[in-house]
Protein backbone atom coordinates (compact mmCIF):
# COMPACT_ATOMS: atom_id res chain seq x y z
CA UNK A 1 0.00 0.00 0.00
CA UNK A 2 1.62 3.27 -0.82
CA UNK A 3 2.02 6.09 2.04
CA UNK A 4 -0.27 8.86 1.72
CA UNK A 5 0.09 12.42 2.52
CA UNK A 6 -1.59 13.64 5.68
CA UNK A 7 -3.16 16.85 5.87
CA UNK A 8 -4.88 18.13 9.00
CA UNK A 9 -6.94 21.35 7.63
CA UNK A 10 -8.84 23.10 9.52
CA UNK A 11 -12.61 21.83 7.56
CA UNK A 12 -13.17 18.54 6.86
CA UNK A 13 -11.36 16.35 5.62
CA UNK A 14 -12.81 14.63 2.31
CA UNK A 15 -13.83 11.10 2.82
CA UNK A 16 -11.51 8.92 0.59
CA UNK A 17 -8.27 11.35 2.41
CA UNK A 18 -9.64 10.89 5.33
CA UNK A 19 -9.41 6.72 4.97
CA UNK A 20 -5.91 6.92 3.50
CA UNK A 21 -4.88 9.36 6.53
CA UNK A 22 -6.49 7.02 8.89
CA UNK A 23 -4.89 3.99 7.75
CA UNK A 24 -0.88 5.50 7.62
CA UNK A 25 -1.38 7.03 11.06
CA UNK A 26 -3.01 3.88 12.80
CA UNK A 27 -0.05 2.09 10.72
CA UNK A 28 2.86 4.89 12.77
CA UNK A 29 0.58 4.67 16.04
CA UNK A 30 1.06 1.13 16.47
CA UNK A 31 4.37 0.33 14.51
CA UNK A 32 5.71 2.85 17.52
CA UNK A 33 3.69 1.62 20.41
CA UNK A 34 5.20 -1.74 19.56
CA UNK A 35 8.67 -0.68 19.31
CA UNK A 36 8.06 1.40 22.30
CA UNK A 37 6.77 -1.27 24.40
CA UNK A 38 9.85 -3.26 23.59
CA UNK A 39 12.50 -1.57 24.78
CA UNK A 40 10.50 0.28 27.54
CA UNK A 41 12.79 -1.81 29.50
CA UNK A 42 15.94 -0.82 27.88
CA UNK A 43 14.86 2.93 28.59
CA UNK A 44 14.65 2.09 32.15
CA UNK A 45 18.34 0.81 32.48
CA UNK A 46 20.08 3.08 29.96
CA UNK A 47 20.44 6.41 28.48
CA UNK A 48 17.89 5.64 25.58
CA UNK A 49 15.04 8.18 25.70
CA UNK A 50 11.64 6.89 24.54
CA UNK A 51 10.46 10.86 23.79
CA UNK A 52 13.82 11.35 21.78
CA UNK A 53 13.21 8.09 19.50
CA UNK A 54 8.80 9.61 19.23
CA UNK A 55 10.09 13.11 18.42
CA UNK A 56 12.46 11.83 15.97
CA UNK A 57 10.87 9.42 14.19
CA UNK A 58 7.99 12.07 13.69
CA UNK A 59 10.58 14.44 12.28
CA UNK A 60 11.84 11.82 9.61
CA UNK A 61 8.33 10.82 8.59
CA UNK A 62 7.06 14.98 8.27
CA UNK A 63 8.15 17.88 6.54
CA UNK A 64 11.39 17.59 7.36
CA UNK A 65 12.08 13.98 6.05
CA UNK A 66 9.78 11.92 4.24
CA UNK A 67 6.38 13.73 4.76
CA UNK A 68 4.26 11.14 5.19
CA UNK A 69 3.01 13.50 8.12
CA UNK A 70 2.20 16.52 7.38
CA UNK A 71 -0.04 18.56 9.48
CA UNK A 72 -1.07 22.13 9.77
CA UNK A 73 0.03 23.96 12.45
CA UNK A 74 -2.47 26.62 12.05
CA UNK A 75 -5.31 24.23 11.74
CA UNK A 76 -6.17 24.18 15.73
CA UNK A 77 -5.69 20.44 16.11
CA UNK A 78 -2.33 20.38 16.75
CA UNK A 79 -2.74 22.73 19.75
CA UNK A 80 -6.08 21.06 20.56
CA UNK A 81 -3.91 17.72 20.60
CA UNK A 82 -1.31 19.52 23.05
CA UNK A 83 -4.58 20.85 25.67
CA UNK A 84 -5.83 17.42 25.55
CA UNK A 85 -2.46 16.09 26.89
CA UNK A 86 -1.66 18.54 29.28
CA UNK A 87 -4.75 17.70 30.98
CA UNK A 88 -4.72 14.00 31.36
CA UNK A 89 -0.70 14.55 32.54
CA UNK A 90 -1.25 17.04 34.84
CA UNK A 91 -4.37 15.81 36.36
CA UNK A 92 -1.99 12.44 36.94
CA UNK A 93 0.72 14.58 38.24
CA UNK A 94 -2.03 16.33 40.84
CA UNK A 95 -3.18 12.98 42.20
CA UNK A 96 0.56 12.41 43.41
CA UNK A 97 0.67 15.15 45.48
CA UNK A 98 0.61 14.26 48.48
CA UNK A 99 -1.26 15.95 51.43
CA UNK A 100 1.46 16.44 54.03
CA UNK A 101 4.49 17.42 51.45
CA UNK A 102 1.90 20.06 50.64
CA UNK A 103 1.10 20.99 54.08
CA UNK A 104 4.41 21.29 55.05
CA UNK A 105 7.26 21.55 51.79
CA UNK A 106 5.33 24.67 50.53
CA UNK A 107 7.81 27.02 50.40
CA UNK A 108 10.32 25.75 47.64
CA UNK A 109 7.67 25.20 45.18
CA UNK A 110 6.20 28.76 46.06
CA UNK A 111 9.66 30.22 45.72
CA UNK A 112 10.43 29.27 42.58
CA UNK A 113 6.73 29.99 40.75
CA UNK A 114 7.38 33.45 42.19
CA UNK A 115 10.92 34.50 41.85
CA UNK A 116 11.81 31.84 39.49
CA UNK A 117 9.67 32.09 36.79
CA UNK A 118 10.15 35.73 36.10
CA UNK A 119 13.66 35.81 36.95
CA UNK A 120 13.98 33.21 33.87
CA UNK A 121 11.34 34.84 31.70
CA UNK A 122 13.83 38.45 31.69
CA UNK A 123 16.52 36.64 31.67
CA UNK A 124 15.70 34.90 28.52
CA UNK A 125 14.68 37.62 26.89
CA UNK A 126 17.58 39.65 27.15
CA UNK A 127 19.42 37.18 26.07
CA UNK A 128 16.83 37.02 22.91
CA UNK A 129 17.12 40.69 22.23
CA UNK A 130 20.81 41.01 22.05
CA UNK A 131 21.15 37.69 20.25
CA UNK A 132 18.31 37.32 17.94
CA UNK A 133 17.47 40.71 17.78
CA UNK A 134 13.62 40.74 18.59
CA UNK A 135 12.04 44.18 20.08
CA UNK A 136 11.44 43.87 23.64
CA UNK A 137 8.00 42.74 23.89
CA UNK A 138 8.16 40.32 21.14
CA UNK A 139 11.56 39.06 23.35
CA UNK A 140 9.82 38.83 26.64
CA UNK A 141 6.90 36.59 24.92
CA UNK A 142 9.97 34.21 24.07
CA UNK A 143 10.87 34.56 27.55
CA UNK A 144 7.20 33.70 28.60
CA UNK A 145 7.07 30.64 26.44
CA UNK A 146 10.41 29.03 27.44
CA UNK A 147 9.86 30.05 31.49
CA UNK A 148 7.67 27.03 32.26
CA UNK A 149 8.84 23.90 33.03
CA UNK A 150 7.17 20.68 31.65
CA UNK A 151 5.29 17.80 33.06
CA UNK A 152 5.79 15.53 30.63
CA UNK A 153 9.85 15.51 30.65
CA UNK A 154 9.86 15.51 34.11
CA UNK A 155 7.24 13.13 35.08
CA UNK A 156 9.64 10.41 35.43
CA UNK A 157 12.05 12.42 37.58
CA UNK A 158 8.75 13.12 40.06
CA UNK A 159 8.12 9.44 40.50
CA UNK A 160 11.20 7.70 40.85
CA UNK A 161 11.48 7.22 44.87
CA UNK A 162 15.53 7.28 44.19
CA UNK A 163 14.87 10.89 44.35
CA UNK A 164 14.54 12.61 47.67
CA UNK A 165 10.96 13.17 48.09
CA UNK A 166 11.32 17.41 49.01
CA UNK A 167 13.07 17.34 45.73
CA UNK A 168 10.07 15.35 43.51
CA UNK A 169 7.70 17.10 45.23
CA UNK A 170 8.64 20.37 44.42
CA UNK A 171 9.38 19.79 41.28
CA UNK A 172 5.57 18.51 40.84
CA UNK A 173 4.26 21.21 41.74
CA UNK A 174 6.50 23.49 40.11
CA UNK A 175 5.81 21.42 36.71
CA UNK A 176 2.26 21.74 37.21
CA UNK A 177 1.32 24.82 38.17
CA UNK A 178 3.92 26.90 36.54
CA UNK A 179 2.02 26.08 33.10
CA UNK A 180 -1.25 27.67 34.00
CA UNK A 181 0.47 30.54 35.22
CA UNK A 182 3.26 31.47 32.03
CA UNK A 183 -0.22 31.23 30.09
CA UNK A 184 -1.63 34.77 31.64
CA UNK A 185 2.00 36.09 30.40
CA UNK A 186 2.25 34.79 26.86
CA UNK A 187 -1.56 35.30 26.16
CA UNK A 188 -0.97 39.88 27.42
CA UNK A 189 2.36 39.44 25.59
CA UNK A 190 0.56 38.39 22.14
CA UNK A 191 -2.01 40.77 22.40
CA UNK A 192 0.55 43.57 23.18
CA UNK A 193 1.56 42.28 19.64
CA UNK A 194 -1.78 42.30 17.80
CA UNK A 195 -4.61 44.46 16.97
CA UNK A 196 -6.76 43.96 20.64
CA UNK A 197 -7.25 47.27 22.04
CA UNK A 198 -9.45 46.73 25.19
CA UNK A 199 -6.76 43.95 26.67
CA UNK A 200 -6.36 44.92 30.44
CA UNK A 201 -3.69 42.77 31.41
CA UNK A 202 -3.58 42.87 35.42
CA UNK A 203 -7.69 42.23 35.14
CA UNK A 204 -7.05 39.22 33.00
CA UNK A 205 -4.00 37.95 34.97
CA UNK A 206 -6.19 38.17 38.47
CA UNK A 207 -9.44 36.79 36.81
CA UNK A 208 -7.25 34.13 35.35
CA UNK A 209 -5.64 32.78 37.79
CA UNK A 210 -8.10 32.99 40.85
CA UNK A 211 -10.80 31.61 38.89
CA UNK A 212 -8.75 28.91 37.94
CA UNK A 213 -8.00 28.11 41.74
CA UNK A 214 -11.22 28.47 42.70
CA UNK A 215 -12.97 25.96 39.96
CA UNK A 216 -10.32 23.61 40.85
CA UNK A 217 -11.18 23.35 44.33
CA UNK A 218 -14.94 23.46 43.88
CA UNK A 219 -15.06 20.93 41.52
CA UNK A 220 -12.34 18.74 43.53
CA UNK A 221 -14.28 18.94 46.92
CA UNK A 222 -17.61 18.09 45.10
CA UNK A 223 -16.12 15.06 42.94
CA UNK A 224 -14.72 13.61 45.80
CA UNK A 225 -18.21 13.12 47.07
CA UNK A 226 -19.61 11.04 44.39
CA UNK A 227 -16.27 8.33 43.72
CA UNK A 228 -17.61 5.11 42.51
CA UNK A 229 -16.58 2.30 44.65
CA UNK A 230 -15.80 0.00 41.99
CA UNK A 231 -11.59 0.73 40.35
CA UNK A 232 -12.42 0.76 36.94
CA UNK A 233 -15.69 3.12 37.20
CA UNK A 234 -13.29 5.38 39.38
CA UNK A 235 -10.38 6.03 36.98
CA UNK A 236 -13.18 6.87 34.10
CA UNK A 237 -14.79 8.95 36.69
CA UNK A 238 -11.78 10.60 37.41
CA UNK A 239 -10.84 11.38 33.70
CA UNK A 240 -14.20 12.57 33.38
CA UNK A 241 -13.22 15.00 36.39
CA UNK A 242 -10.50 16.33 34.40
CA UNK A 243 -11.94 17.46 31.17
CA UNK A 244 -15.30 18.47 33.16
CA UNK A 245 -13.37 21.04 35.09
CA UNK A 246 -11.02 22.38 32.11
CA UNK A 247 -14.18 22.73 29.99
CA UNK A 248 -16.20 24.35 33.14
CA UNK A 249 -13.10 26.69 33.66
CA UNK A 250 -12.69 28.04 30.46
CA UNK A 251 -15.94 27.80 29.28
CA UNK A 252 -18.18 29.05 31.79
CA UNK A 253 -18.11 32.75 32.15
CA UNK A 254 -16.06 34.52 33.36
CA UNK A 255 -13.65 31.97 32.14
CA UNK A 256 -10.69 31.11 34.63
CA UNK A 257 -7.18 28.85 33.82
CA UNK A 258 -8.45 25.78 32.53
CA UNK A 259 -4.79 24.20 33.44
CA UNK A 260 -4.71 25.49 36.83
CA UNK A 261 -8.31 24.26 37.66
CA UNK A 262 -7.15 21.02 36.69
CA UNK A 263 -3.80 20.45 38.37
CA UNK A 264 -5.21 22.06 41.46
CA UNK A 265 -8.98 19.66 41.43
CA UNK A 266 -6.43 17.12 41.24
CA UNK A 267 -4.86 17.78 44.26
CA UNK A 268 -7.91 18.32 46.28
CA UNK A 269 -9.19 15.12 44.90
CA UNK A 270 -6.32 13.01 45.49
CA UNK A 271 -5.91 14.30 49.34
CA UNK A 272 -9.65 14.12 49.86
CA UNK A 273 -9.64 9.78 48.17
CA UNK A 274 -6.43 8.71 48.50
CA UNK A 275 -8.08 5.60 46.78
CA UNK A 276 -8.44 7.26 43.63
CA UNK A 277 -4.60 7.72 42.80
CA UNK A 278 -3.09 3.86 42.50
CA UNK A 279 -6.88 3.08 40.92
CA UNK A 280 -6.09 5.91 38.23
CA UNK A 281 -2.70 4.79 37.61
CA UNK A 282 -3.58 1.35 36.72
CA UNK A 283 -6.55 1.93 34.97
CA UNK A 284 -5.68 4.98 32.98
CA UNK A 285 -1.84 4.78 32.93
CA UNK A 286 -1.76 3.45 29.57
CA UNK A 287 -4.20 6.42 28.18
CA UNK A 288 -1.78 9.02 29.42
CA UNK A 289 1.04 6.98 27.58
CA UNK A 290 -0.82 7.22 24.27
CA UNK A 291 -1.63 10.41 24.44
CA UNK A 292 2.17 11.80 25.29
CA UNK A 293 3.31 9.34 22.16
CA UNK A 294 1.03 11.07 20.12
CA UNK A 295 2.05 14.45 21.03
CA UNK A 296 5.57 14.10 20.70
CA UNK A 297 5.21 12.31 16.78
CA UNK A 298 3.19 14.92 15.92
CA UNK A 299 5.74 17.34 17.29
CA UNK A 300 8.64 16.15 15.58
CA UNK A 301 6.33 15.66 12.38
CA UNK A 302 6.20 19.82 12.05
CA UNK A 303 10.32 20.29 12.69
CA UNK A 304 12.34 21.31 9.52
CA UNK A 305 16.20 21.91 9.31
CA UNK A 306 15.57 25.14 8.05
CA UNK A 307 12.88 26.09 10.08
CA UNK A 308 14.78 25.28 13.45
CA UNK A 309 18.11 27.06 12.39
CA UNK A 310 16.97 29.91 10.24
CA UNK A 311 18.39 32.19 12.90
CA UNK A 312 22.03 29.92 13.17
CA UNK A 313 24.26 29.93 15.36
CA UNK A 314 22.42 33.14 17.70
CA UNK A 315 19.41 30.56 17.96
CA UNK A 316 21.49 27.38 19.45
CA UNK A 317 23.08 30.55 21.65
CA UNK A 318 19.77 31.35 23.60
CA UNK A 319 18.61 27.84 24.04
CA UNK A 320 22.03 27.25 25.27
CA UNK A 321 21.56 30.21 27.51
CA UNK A 322 18.00 28.95 28.66
CA UNK A 323 18.77 25.73 29.86
CA UNK A 324 22.80 27.00 31.20
CA UNK A 325 22.29 30.32 32.49
CA UNK A 326 18.78 31.57 32.80
CA UNK A 327 17.59 28.53 34.72
CA UNK A 328 20.14 28.04 37.12
CA UNK A 329 20.71 31.33 37.94
CA UNK A 330 16.68 31.81 38.49
CA UNK A 331 16.85 28.61 41.23
CA UNK A 332 19.58 30.10 42.85
CA UNK A 333 18.08 33.35 43.70
CA UNK A 334 14.59 31.93 44.10
CA UNK A 335 15.89 29.16 46.62
CA UNK A 336 18.77 31.64 48.67
CA UNK A 337 18.42 31.40 52.19
CA UNK A 338 15.97 28.56 51.95
CA UNK A 339 18.79 26.06 53.73
CA UNK A 340 18.74 23.86 50.59
CA UNK A 341 21.36 21.88 49.87
CA UNK A 342 23.63 22.74 46.92
CA UNK A 343 23.16 19.20 44.90
CA UNK A 344 19.83 19.56 45.39
CA UNK A 345 19.43 22.96 43.66
CA UNK A 346 21.78 22.00 41.14
CA UNK A 347 19.69 18.66 40.50
CA UNK A 348 16.22 21.15 40.27
CA UNK A 349 17.96 23.82 38.34
CA UNK A 350 18.91 21.12 35.45
CA UNK A 351 15.64 19.52 35.60
CA UNK A 352 13.74 22.73 34.29
CA UNK A 353 12.52 20.74 30.84
CA UNK A 354 10.41 22.47 27.94
CA UNK A 355 7.90 20.89 26.40
CA UNK A 356 4.37 20.69 25.63
CA UNK A 357 3.12 23.58 27.61
CA UNK A 358 5.55 26.09 25.50
CA UNK A 359 4.67 23.91 22.33
CA UNK A 360 0.84 24.48 22.89
CA UNK A 361 1.27 28.34 23.79
CA UNK A 362 3.54 28.51 20.95
CA UNK A 363 1.29 27.20 18.65
CA UNK A 364 -1.13 29.65 19.71
CA UNK A 365 1.13 32.60 18.92
CA UNK A 366 1.27 31.23 15.38
CA UNK A 367 -1.63 30.95 15.23
CA UNK A 368 -2.59 34.50 15.81
CA UNK A 369 -0.95 36.11 13.07
CA UNK A 370 1.74 38.16 14.98
CA UNK A 371 4.55 39.68 12.62
CA UNK A 372 7.09 37.69 13.86
CA UNK A 373 4.73 34.43 14.94
CA UNK A 374 6.65 31.94 13.20
CA UNK A 375 10.28 33.48 14.39
CA UNK A 376 9.20 32.84 17.91
CA UNK A 377 7.86 29.38 16.82
CA UNK A 378 11.16 28.11 15.72
CA UNK A 379 13.02 29.27 18.23
CA UNK A 380 10.80 27.71 20.90
CA UNK A 381 10.41 24.56 18.94
CA UNK A 382 14.10 24.30 18.53
CA UNK A 383 14.42 24.91 22.50
CA UNK A 384 12.14 21.70 23.15
CA UNK A 385 13.65 19.63 20.62
CA UNK A 386 17.15 20.37 22.29
CA UNK A 387 15.18 19.66 25.94
CA UNK A 388 13.59 16.34 25.17
CA UNK A 389 17.26 15.41 24.27
CA UNK A 390 19.59 16.66 27.11
CA UNK A 391 16.87 16.15 29.30
CA UNK A 392 15.99 12.86 28.12
CA UNK A 393 19.05 11.19 28.04
CA UNK A 394 20.31 12.85 31.53
CA UNK A 395 17.03 11.90 34.23
CA UNK A 396 17.92 8.37 34.70
CA UNK A 397 21.97 9.09 35.38
CA UNK A 398 20.85 12.75 36.92
CA UNK A 399 18.46 10.54 39.10
CA UNK A 400 20.87 8.14 40.14
CA UNK A 401 24.11 10.81 40.94
CA UNK A 402 21.32 12.31 43.64
CA UNK A 403 20.28 9.20 45.03
CA UNK A 404 23.91 8.43 45.60
CA UNK A 405 24.75 11.85 47.13
CA UNK A 406 21.65 12.03 49.13
CA UNK A 407 20.20 7.98 50.13
CA UNK A 408 16.20 8.21 50.31
CA UNK A 409 15.27 7.51 53.88
CA UNK A 410 12.90 9.82 54.10
CA UNK A 411 10.65 8.14 52.25
CA UNK A 412 11.82 4.72 53.61
CA UNK A 413 11.97 6.05 57.46
CA UNK A 414 8.30 7.20 57.50
CA UNK A 415 6.94 3.84 57.31
CA UNK A 416 5.07 4.16 54.00
CA UNK A 417 5.72 4.12 50.15
CA UNK A 418 4.92 7.25 48.55
CA UNK A 419 2.26 6.78 45.51
CA UNK A 420 5.18 6.62 43.07
CA UNK A 421 6.99 3.15 45.09
CA UNK A 422 3.20 1.26 46.43
CA UNK A 423 3.67 -2.27 45.48
CA UNK A 424 0.03 -2.19 44.51
CA UNK A 425 0.81 0.44 41.87
CA UNK A 426 2.39 -1.39 38.39
CA UNK A 427 4.61 0.88 36.11
CA UNK A 428 2.71 1.96 33.48
CA UNK A 429 4.42 1.29 30.14
CA UNK A 430 7.46 3.41 28.91
CA UNK A 431 8.02 4.82 32.70
CA UNK A 432 11.15 5.66 34.23
CA UNK A 433 11.64 7.12 30.43
CA UNK A 434 10.82 10.33 29.20
CA UNK A 435 7.84 10.34 27.31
Amino acid sequence: MPWHSIRVDAGLVTAAAGNAAFDDAVLVLGLLLVFGALVSGLAQRSFLSLTAVFVLVGFGLGDGGLGVLDFDPQSGFVGQLAVVALIVILFRDGLEVEAEMLQTAWRLPLRKLVLGMPITAVLIAGACRWLIGLNWTESLLVGSLLSPTDPVLSSSVVTNPRVPRLVRHSLNLESGMNDGLALPAVLAFTAALGTQDDFVWWRFVVQDVTLGLAFGIVVGLVAARFVPRSEHASSLYALGVAFGVYGLAVAVPPEGNGFIAVFVCAITLGIRREEITPAFERQAGDIVELVKLGIFVVFGSLLTLDGLFADGWAAAGLVAFTFLVARPVAIWIALAGTGTPTDCKAFMAWFGPKGVATMTFSLLVLARGIAAGERIFQLTALAVLASIIVHGLTDTPGAEWLARRRPPPDDATRGEAPAAQRPETPTPPGAGAPA
